[in-house]
Order: structure tokens, then sequence, then C-alpha cells
């Protein structure tokens, strides 16, 4: 895929705990309409698109009588197969990038590699347990969902902060800027892919061993 078509991914989820319905635009202008339940992920979820530069539209219904688990999780695996559908084989992008942004007092670097392979570390001690109503050891869940189902590496260290909402927020501002900088096309590659390998594993579904 070089640009000649919308670089776009649709998918629906359905369980018995989920119901998740989501678009992703890679070559967007940032706008996002999120409608989760989880007040705080929807916000995460428009800054994401709009420092990101993607379309993001994505509603959700999930068992939050019981918690925020189920959704937050789903949402993840959404967000990750649909980026994969977007990219496709992956021909042309520039595949590995990291941006450290920073939150007033917090500073956060993340690095992504869509490289066909998962991996997510979410390295450093968030200040409090809870932003709004999202508990912050579900973003590790979140962040390995999406990097399952996008086969990436996924790298987030907080360096440091003291207030809990702009650690978060930078993590969600440095994953979207690193991922618009891994997914741009680079004019150099034209139609070829970012690897040695002569392929990337699980590109266009493909399962990687």
């Amino acid at each position: 895929m070089t640009g000649s078509e919308p670089r776009q991914g649709t998918v629906s989820r359905q369980t018995g705990e989920t119901q998740v319905e989501l678009t992703l635009i890679v070559d967007g202008r940032g706008q996002a309409e999120a409608t989760t339940g989880v007040g705080a992920l929807d916000h995460f979820l428009t800054l994401f698109a709009r420092h990101g530069l993607f379309d993001l539209r994505v509603q959700a219904r999930g068992d939050l009588e019981i918690d925020e688990h189920h959704t937050v999780e789903d949402v993840g695996i959404c967000l990750g197969q649909a980026l994969g559908q977007a990219l496709g084989e992956r021909r042309g992008i520039r595949r590995t990038a990291h941006a450290m942004v920073p939150m007033d007092e917090a500073l956060v670097t993340v690095a992504v590699d869509i490289g066909g392979r998962s991996y997510c570390v979410l390295n450093g001690a968030f200040t409090g347990p809870m932003v709004g109503g999202l508990s912050t050891e579900l973003l590790w869940h979140f962040f390995d969902s999406i990097s399952r189902e996008a086969r990436m590496n996924i790298h987030i260290l907080l360096h440091y902060g003291r207030n809990t909402h702009h650690e978060v927020e930078a993590i969600f501002k440095a994953f979207a800027r690193a991922l618009d900088a891994a997914t741009t096309l680079d004019p150099r590659l034209g139609d070829t892919l970012p690897t040695t390998k002569g392929r990337i594993e699980g590109a266009s579904g493909e399962q990687g061993q």
C-alpha cells in the first residue's frame, strides 16, 4: 500500500462481555468519536487520535457493572486489529519510531516497531492507582492487546511524574506521535517492505510463527 488508497481498518467484535465497533484511518486529520462507557478512556483515545493525526471512531458497550477490564482490553484488541488491516503488508512504512513527550511534570518515552513481532513493555510507577474511572493497571493490558493484534513492539517508559492524569496523558500522546512516525510512508522505500526477510510476519492477516 503506497498511498493511492486510504489506509483504514474496521473491526466489529462481540463477545459475552463486550460489543465493540471501531474504525481507524491512519492518514487522517485527528478526528475522534469515542464512546466506550469509560470516560477516561474516551478522553485518552481522543488525545491519541488528535496527536497522531488519526481518524478514530469507536463505540463500545461492556460489562461495566463488573469493572472496566473487559471493555479496555477489547477496545485495545480492536484497535490493534484495525491498525493491522490499515497497514496491510506494511510496504513503504518507516516501521520504527520513538517519541518523548512531557506533560507538565511528567515525562514519557514510547518506542514502537511495526515489524511483525508482538512485545509490550510498560516500565515506570504511576503516582496513583486510578485516573478518573480507569485503573492504571489496565493500561498494560490495553497496549499489550494492541501489540498482539497489530504484531508490533511497544515500549513505554514513564521517566517520572507527580500527577497520574498527566502521566497517562503523556503516554497516549507519545504513543500517538511514535505510531504516526512509524506508519509514515517513506518515498525512498516506494513499494518495498521495511525488512531484510522479504516479508513481515502477520501482515495482511497472515499468522506468524
